[in-house]
């Protein structure tokens, strides 16, 4: 299995982030479908204020570049992305179009 970490930020509002962990409660079916069907065997979102962290363990096979792929034909993952797009605001050092920044393990015990 690959694990990947991952952090985006949430717009500062309460309102907007309590909306958007109720959407993280209550995930459509099709994006459970798209994310497993990727290749991702496990996904874990934390946050705290306006930090979001996400943990994901994948078979050996997966790439961020196929999932892009998937998502970009798939008019669910659209729909949910503009969705959650009134709620993420992307990190300043952020490539153009990117979302979730892939984060650099720096230790391990």
């Amino acid at each position: 299995m690959k694990r990947y970490a991952l952090t985006l930020d949430l717009k500062d509002d309460p309102q907007l982030i309590e909306q958007y962990i109720e959407h993280h409660e209550n995930v459509w079916p099709e994006i459970i479908a798209s994310i497993k069907g990727s290749g991702i065997r496990h996904m874990e979102i934390y946050q705290v204020a306006t930090r979001l962290f996400m943990m994901i363990e994948a078979e050996e096979t997966f790439s961020f570049e196929a999932k892009g792929r998937l998502d970009a034909g798939n008019l669910k993952v659209q729909e949910w992305e503009r969705l959650m797009d009134q709620y993420q605001q992307r990190l300043p050092f952020a490539q153009w179009g990117e979302k979730w920044v892939l984060m650099d393990k720096i230790f391990q015990l």
